[in-house]
């Protein structure tokens, strides 16, 4: 089943119009929710950001986030989905095409669910990435549905044979194609500011809360190539990548070329944080 506007209805009932700005100019914000045990993961700091990235491009909640939030769970429910995601999109709706926002126009709200296990595997063993340059616009904070580049540069890294790219500009790192990047320097975390150049994550979020009450020295500040370069590990924050080791990129292995100390600790964490209520 699916959530089309506030009802429940089949994928074949769900008929977007083709004036839908979403299609037209990717005019909308989405939302991507982790489901454990048929549970929303750290749902409040998706709705935040939901709100944020709304409010910033202008397009009005079509409900209120009690509401979304009670249909969501409604969703899981009619679906008996236990783990895997929900993914909510909401577009300025339906006009004819023209750059200006229309003066009439309602927006669009569909949400679903799909089964996904968790990246065990490569949360243990680790995953390959390639750096390119970041020539995204400089709103890279809000969750809007104008997502070419990224996938422009994961499919890049998938050609060249690697799991996922490292973004960075004039040699400052920021973040990946889907998800934040942190890397381990003598046992100090860093990580790029929660700014307009990256996702403020909400597993990075976590992560960052987990390691100060492991009082692991948490630097919330831009890094460098360089720095990534003598990184003594590297890993991925992410709704669908938890916490994922990078153990090579650019065909050079990071530290010893396995999963870190510091990591692996913070798996452990996450693991522990999950079974809370």
């Amino acid at each position: 089943m699916y959530l089309y506007q506030n009802e429940f209805v089949p994928k074949d009932q769900v008929h977007i119009s083709p004036d839908d700005r979403g299609y037209y100019f990717g005019d909308g914000v989405y939302e991507v929710f982790r489901v454990y045990n048929g549970t929303l993961f750290e749902a409040e700091g998706h709705y935040d950001r939901l709100e944020k990235s709304a409010r910033e491009v202008r397009i009005p909640l079509p409900y209120s986030i009690e509401h979304l939030d009670e249909q969501l769970r409604k969703l899981i429910r009619l679906n008996e989905l236990t783990e895997g995601t929900v993914y909510m999109q909401i577009t300025r709706g339906a006009a004819l095409r023209s750059h200006p926002f229309p003066n009439q126009a309602e927006p669009v709200l569909m949400a679903y669910c799909t089964e996904m296990a968790r990246p065990l595997q490569n949360m243990k063993q680790g995953i390959t990435a390639i750096t390119v340059d970041d020539i995204r616009w400089l709103r890279c904070d809000l969750k809007t549905l104008n997502l070419l580049p990224n996938v422009m540069a994961k499919q890049h890294a998938l050609d060249q044979g690697a799991h996922e790219v490292i973004l960075h500009r004039n040699g400052t790192v920021t973040e990946c194609s889907a998800s934040n990047i942190m890397i381990v320097i003598n046992g100090e975390l860093h990580t790029h500011p929660a700014n307009h150049l990256i996702l403020h994550g909400i597993t990075r979020a976590v992560v960052l809360s987990l390691a100060r009450n492991l009082n692991i020295p948490v630097r919330e500040e831009a890094f460098t190539l360089d720095d990534l370069r003598r990184a003594d590990e590297v890993f991925i924050t992410g709704t669908t990548t938890e916490i994922t080791p990078i153990i090579s990129i650019n065909k050079e292995a990071v530290g010893q070329g396995t999963r870190g100390m510091v990591t692996e600790k913070l798996q452990a964490a996450f693991e522990e944080h999950l079974l809370q209520p």
